[in-house]
């Protein structure tokens, strides 16, 4: 599901089953990341698929990327692996006027 900021920041801060995921590259989140993301770079390919396996299918994700492309993929794999909560967050890094932190 995408949402826009707002609602992606205003359902983040209402839910106490929620996790953060960051898919882009570890180059790309040198630059800074959401607070309290977890980094699983989707260009790894069936080492992205191996390590979305092992989270808890029970939570809620919160995805981001640069621009939202790769997070809505993201979204869209979690979805087949029984991943029922994944919101992909609209924009990315690229519009995103919250908080950033350094890895």
């Amino acid at each position: 599901m995408n949402l826009t900021q707002e609602d992606w920041i205003a359902q983040l801060e209402e839910d106490e089953n929620a996790v953060i995921l960051d898919v882009r590259t570890e180059d790309e989140c040198d630059e800074g990341i959401i607070p309290n993301a977890i980094n699983i770079d989707i260009h790894k390919g069936q080492g992205f698929i191996s390590e979305i396996e092992k989270l808890d299918k029970s939570k809620n994700y919160y995805v981001y990327c640069r621009s939202g492309a790769r997070s809505a993929k993201a979204c869209e794999i979690m979805n087949e692996l029984g991943f029922e909560n994944a919101y992909n967050l609209l924009g990315g890094m690229l519009d995103w006027d919250g908080e950033v932190v350094a890895p």
